[in-house]
């Protein structure tokens, strides 16, 4: 996203993910995303559309809010975040490339970190077990 907002985002998204994953019949959104349009167009798309709305809501709109599908996803949601949070750690907080090519090269990098970190944390995990392993049999012996 480059120069764009949340809410003009959201259908194009959706769209595109629906084309690679046809199974797709929910979506949660974060408040940033809301709009009357996106409500009704992700409506049309989706079976459960998650868009906790900005500002105050209606009665219809608190009693979606407090329902149990709402509710499940959105604690779902906060895995989503998890990972926008980590990659945040890894530099995209804040891009101080200038233009469009330093922009995509700069979140490139990030996701690159991310998933170097990862990389790390699941050969560290693998050496620890074999480090288990290998005390046990001494133990065994």
């Amino acid at each position: 996203m480059y120069q764009e907002t949340d809410d003009k985002i959201a259908v194009s998204m959706i769209d595109d993910a629906q084309k690679r994953y046809p199974k797709i019949n929910q979506c949660s959104f974060d408040k940033g995303f809301y709009s009357k349009s996106n409500v009704t167009d992700l409506n049309e798309r989706l079976d459960h559309v998650i868009l906790p709305k900005k500002g105050r809501r209606n009665k219809i709109e608190q009693a979606w809010e407090a329902s149990e599908i709402f509710g499940q996803a959105r604690r779902q949601h906060s895995a989503v975040e998890a990972c926008i949070n980590n990659l945040e750690i890894r530099g995209l907080d804040r891009c101080l490339s200038y233009g469009k090519d330093g922009f995509e090269r700069h979140v490139a990098l990030s996701i690159v970190a991310t998933n170097v970190h990862r990389i790390g944390l699941l050969l560290q995990r693998k050496e620890l077990a074999r480090l288990k392993r290998a005390e046990h049999r001494k133990k065994a012996a």
